[in-house]
């Protein structure tokens, strides 16, 4: 078993074999795998999950995938079979451990093994990032960390999001248009005020409303500032009609009785 966060390579099985052994029994090896990665157990919390979680930490997901953890076969060519010979027949025997389901332009590989083999004679040479590394189903070698993941499903998912993004914006954009249209047509019908032409303001306009009728000395058609100059020149004007209408008294009246 091997993890190297430090060089972003996940937790990671390898089987080493010095090709002595036969494909039907490296493929007896996968699948105790299997079965060793769907066995589970309560964690600390009291939650069920897959056993190996409990003991190694992992990403939840490889590639958007929810796989189990890869394993990586290693060909030692010492021995008498040939390498070549024996991955065509693995991948026969293991299919349905490893086999993804095919959407339209991607494999979704949830609850499979990635099974990948390498030889070490190029693993010396080319190292980890080299394109030394052969994920079952697929038919060219890569690096390490792309024949682990999925880059098919990466792309697709990453569509799918700009898709997702460029809908939320157009709605967003359509949001925006529909709301300084409301805006420009609740302008167009603001009115003005009937003296200085000043437009109304929110509050003035929804006193307007609610109040249409012109009474005592309420202006509906006025602004604020206008409003107030109209009251207080009726004020003014009724001052004055109560001064005129009061009678002054002469001298001599009858007040004068009074005086000594």
């Amino acid at each position: 078993m091997l993890t190297a966060p430090q060089d972003n390579v996940p937790l990671l099985f390898i089987e080493v074999d010095n090709c002595h052994e036969t494909a039907e029994e490296i493929a007896d090896k996968l699948e105790k795998y299997a079965r060793f990665f769907r066995r589970k157990m309560k964690d600390t919390d009291g939650q069920e999950r897959p056993m190996w979680r409990t003991r190694w930490t992992a990403p939840d997901t490889w590639s958007g995938d929810r796989a189990h953890p890869p394993v990586l076969l290693v060909f030692n060519h010492t021995g008498e079979r040939n390498p070549n010979r024996t991955i065509p027949r693995l991948i026969d025997l293991t299919r349905h451990l490893w086999q993804g389901e095919r959407f339209a332009d991607h494999h979704h590989y949830d609850r499979k093994i990635p099974v990948i083999a390498s030889g070490l004679r190029n693993l010396r040479e080319h190292g980890p990032t080299g394109p030394v590394f052969l994920r079952f189903g697929r038919d060219h070698m890569q690096p390490l960390r792309e024949a682990i993941g999925n880059p098919r499903r990466e792309a697709a998912d990453a569509r799918r999001q700009a898709q997702q993004e460029a809908r939320h914006q157009q709605h967003e954009e359509k949001l925006r248009r529909a709301a300084e249209q409301q805006k420009a047509e609740g302008e167009a019908r603001r009115p003005a005020c009937a003296d200085c032409g000043t437009k109304f303001t929110d509050e003035r306009w929804k006193a307007a409303e609610n109040y249409p009728k012109q009474v005592g000395r309420w202006h509906p058609t006025l602004c604020d500032q206008c409003k107030e100059r109209a009251v207080e020149a009726e004020q003014q004007a009724e001052r004055e009609h109560t001064d005129q209408a009061v009678p002054k008294q002469k001298d001599g009246g009858w007040l004068s009785r009074f005086r000594t």
